[in-house]
């Protein structure tokens, strides 16, 4: 066979990520149907026998047939003649390993080999990498970085001998990916499941957050402690609400941990992103209070909760801190409580709505 059949070969696993083994039980079991599909009576695999081995790059397919006396039926069979040039000791009833001219296969076997060859390796690869991968959806994993590409910054990860890839936008902004090192990654999905799989990996989605401090504090593993609501700026900063099934555990010092050991090294892992930890609230004014943190909140109104909308009265020197850098505490708030916020300092009210109004601040859910 022709070398450049296990260039052909190689590349095929390499795009299916399989190993060796895997793939010539494969194409063995593709030449075998092709094999059939040419000779109908072969139908009895027995009869059809393929050989690779890739060390020596050599590919035969043999037929076992079986030794007669007169002209054969078919191709189970062959002549007493012929079979001696095979085994000069071959006698009627023997069998023997009749190697077939595979150069002499025509265009559309050796095609519908390939087209078959390429079905099973895809049917191969999507049912390996789902069952490797399906139970980690939304879970996180740790795989190494193998490569970033230049200019573009995706990454090549690999994981339990697959290779993943973290586009620049999943990765954390400012994070600087070395080539070697172990990095986690969220799965935040795993799309076109029934073709080719791909799995989805991110570090700037909000449950990559969650899932850092259910590694980290085993109240929240356990499920006495738990998390609500998140929102995130990647990078930035992020805002968690928990609250503790059992009285006497505090959600908030469990998620802080003796001398900050816990929440520092979710820190850590977010290239150093600021994590505001607050008190969920099944009342919408109290959560809201506390989504707003630092900042002091004097007053929450709600005139309708089917419209999901707020004002929020702080004293005027707590403005600037309710409302953010850019905006930024209350847009999280926002994100945080799914309520479009409307902070006004306290010398304001309401229903004055004055038409210049420089330090009111809006916050709608992004």
């Amino acid at each position: 066979m022709d070398s450049k059949f296990f260039d052909i070969l190689t590349e095929l696993g390499t795009e299916n990520t399989l190993d060796s083994q895997a793939m010539i039980e494969t194409v063995k079991a593709a030449m075998q149907k092709s094999v059939i599909r040419m000779y109908p009576e072969c139908k009895d695999k027995e009869v059809v026998h393929v050989e690779i081995d890739p060390q020596q790059r050599s590919f035969d397919i043999f037929l076992h047939q079986k030794v007669v006396d007169y002209e054969p039926e078919n191709h189970t069979e062959i002549y007493i003649d012929e079979a001696r040039t095979i085994n000069p000791a071959a006698m009627v009833g023997d069998y023997v390993e009749h190697r077939l001219d595979i150069s002499k296969f025509s265009r559309s076997s050796a095609q519908s080999a390939k087209q078959s060859i390429k079905g099973d390796l895809r049917e191969i690869s999507r049912k390996r990498i789902l069952g490797k991968f399906e139970k980690k959806e939304k879970t996180i994993i740790t795989a190494t970085v193998m490569q970033v590409e230049p200019g573009r910054g995706a990454a090549t990860l690999m994981y339990d001998n697959t290779e993943l890839y973290l586009l620049r936008q999943e990765q954390i902004p400012g994070e600087i990916l070395t080539e070697g090192t172990p990095l986690k990654v969220y799965i935040s999905a795993i799309v076109n499941k029934n073709k080719k799989p791909i799995i989805k990996l991110s570090r700037v989605h909000k449950d990559f957050v969650r899932q850092l401090f259910a590694l980290e504090v085993p109240e929240i593993h356990d499920g006495i402690v738990e998390i609500k609501s998140i929102s995130r700026e990647a990078g930035i900063r992020s805002k968690i609400a928990v609250t503790s099934k059992d009285p006497n555990v505090d959600a908030i010092g469990s998620c802080i941990g003796a001398k900050h050991s816990r929440i520092s090294a979710v820190v850590h892992e977010l290239n150093g992103e600021k994590i505001d930890i607050v008190p969920y609230s099944d009342k919408p004014e109290e959560f809201i209070a506390n989504a707003l943190l630092p900042a002091k909140v004097l007053k929450v109104i709600i005139p309708d909760p089917e419209e999901q909308a707020c004002t929020v009265i702080v004293p005027a020197d707590q403005l600037s801190l309710a409302i953010g850098n850019k905006g930024q505490n209350a847009k999280l708030a926002a994100k945080l409580t799914e309520y479009k916020i409307d902070i006004k300092p306290e010398s304001i009210q309401p229903a004055e709505e004055p038409e210049a109004l420089e330090e009111t601040a809006a916050a709608e859910e992004a």
